[in-house]
């Protein structure tokens, strides 16, 4: 794995498709919307220290043998997209996506310390729309989601599934929308932010914890790791911006760091 120790330059606006290996670092919730239906906003960074957005990710519908997670290295082909102007975005072939390897825990740290950032302005005068965001937590709650909400939520994801299953016999990831929105009150060099928390792996763990201990504990042990743990240990958000409102960063992951080992990286 080669070293970063730059930022690297962007693709030339004159690739229009090609093939990549990068390592995912982000996999957010699944959510439905009416172009794409079930996607998964994923992104990854390839061995020059770019970052790609990956879109549409159906992941629940992808081979068993394609369904990535963080830290895997995969190759896939992609192309320019032509709804979404971000400079990072990547319209992926999901058929050409190949899990290739894993970054060793051991190169794990050397490999985001140059990605690190402090300002999400600083981030979009410079073009970016992704970014590995160094911050101070100052809360970490969770709100309960109406009845409501939850019920057209599941709606969505129920209609999804039942039109996948006329065309693609594989066996769809066990989804159920989270019942509670998790969120962050942060502060970085831009000051004070506050954003919703979509990383996928809060969710999962959630409910994992949900059948082994019940919703109260559960909610417990998840603040104790999201909320205390991983700030007091450090941790770093992964950041992107709507596709829609480009001024509007979401926190898209959730990454342990060890800024301890700062000092040793370069």
């Amino acid at each position: 794995m080669k070293r970063l120790t730059t930022p690297a330059a962007p693709l030339s606006p004159a690739a229009h498709d090609g093939d990549t290996d990068a390592i995912v670092l982000i996999k957010a919730a699944p959510q439905v919307g009416r172009r794409h239906g079930e996607t998964v906003c994923c992104a990854a960074v390839d061995r020059e220290g770019r970052w790609l957005r990956l879109y549409p990710v159906r992941f629940r519908q992808l081979e068993q043998a394609k369904r990535f997670g963080r830290w895997d290295i995969v190759r896939f082909h992609w192309r320019t997209p032509r709804d979404d102007a971000r400079p990072e975005s990547r319209r992926v072939e999901e058929n050409s996506i190949e899990i290739v390897g894993k970054l060793k825990e051991g190169e794990r740290q050397k490999f985001l310390a140059p990605l690190i950032r402090t300002s999400l302005r600083r981030e979009r005068e410079a073009g970016r729309t992704l970014a590995l965001l160094n911050v101070e937590v100052l809360e970490f709650s969770w709100e309960r989601r109406s009845e409501d909400e939850i019920s057209r939520e599941r709606s969505d994801f129920r209609a999804i599934t039942l039109q996948t299953d006329l065309f693609n016999t594989r066996p769809l990831i066990p989804y159920e929308p989270s019942p509670y929105v998790f969120r962050y009150r942060y502060r970085c060099d831009d000051g004070e932010r506050q954003g919703t928390c979509q990383d996928w792996e809060i969710d999962t763990t959630f409910f994992k914890w949900c059948r082994k201990y019940g919703e109260e504990a559960a909610l417990e042990r998840i603040h104790c790791v999201f909320g205390e743990d991983y700030p007091r240990k450090g941790m770093l958000l992964a950041m992107g911006t709507h596709s829609l409102y480009p001024d509007t960063w979401l926190i898209n992951g959730v990454i342990r760091f060890d800024p301890v080992a700062q000092t040793s990286l370069f």
